[in-house]
């Protein structure tokens, strides 16, 4: 038999109500009208219940950097990106890259050696050195030179212009090393309080390097 008038828009809003009621059972978050949720749902997977690490302390990366290795006299370092001279001795900035900081301790080895024209040239290991002698060594430690030059030749090395970490200084009479904001060199010009000796030996770095042709290492 036909249904009363009345019982018919009683029964459409109890639907209409049921309905409703299962769309918002069916997830926490809204469905941008695809049935899918547009905000995501809490997951429990091992990568997301892990701490972080926030971008500022790790590079922008998101991962941990690693503990620096403690200094050593054979290898000394310090916090940071910049290079120290200490009672004559360069400690190393840890966050530098390893070919800089083999740089910065070979340096170490020869800063008490004394001045002698073409010392460093013919074999690495000498009695003294001279200025692109001492340059040239320091670069070789690091992997970036495998016969030495003279500051002529120096001239036409790496790439153009200051690098980041390593910028050789020269012209056809003289050649200088600046390596993460200290320098070696044989030439006490621009140095207030300059070591004792002739040869090699770590120095603040110049305010002026007027008539000097800057290389660099590629990628340093």
């Amino acid at each position: 038999m036909p249904l009363p008038r009345l019982l018919i828009p009683a029964l459409a809003l109890f639907a209409l109500a049921g309905a409703s009621s299962a769309s918002a059972a069916g997830g926490t978050g809204g469905t941008g009208g695809t049935g899918v949720p547009t905000t995501p749902t809490t997951s429990s997977s091992p990568s997301q219940t892990q701490s972080t690490v926030s971008p500022a302390a790790s590079g922008g990366a998101g991962v941990a950097l690693a503990p620096a290795p403690p200094s050593t006299p054979q290898h000394p370092t310090v916090p940071g990106t910049v290079a120290k001279i200490i009672k004559g001795v360069a400690y190393a900035p840890t966050y530098a890259p390893m070919q800089v900081k083999k740089a910065i301790w070979a340096g170490n080895q020869i800063r008490l050696k004394p001045y002698a024209v073409g010392g460093g040239h013919g074999r690495w290991k000498d009695s003294a050195y001279d200025c692109s002698g001492s340059v040239s060594y320091l670069l070789h430690a690091a992997g970036l030179l495998k016969v030495s030059e003279d500051s002529g030749e120096m001239e036409s090395w790496g790439r153009r212009g200051a690098g980041h970490w390593i910028t050789v200084y020269t012209n056809p009479g003289h050649a200088f090393i600046e390596i993460a904001g200290i320098r070696m060199d044989t030439s006490r010009e621009q140095d207030p309080h300059p070591a004792r000796g002739t040869g090699p030996r770590w120095r603040p770095v110049m305010t002026s390097t007027a008539g000097y042709v800057a290389r660099h290492p590629s990628d340093l």
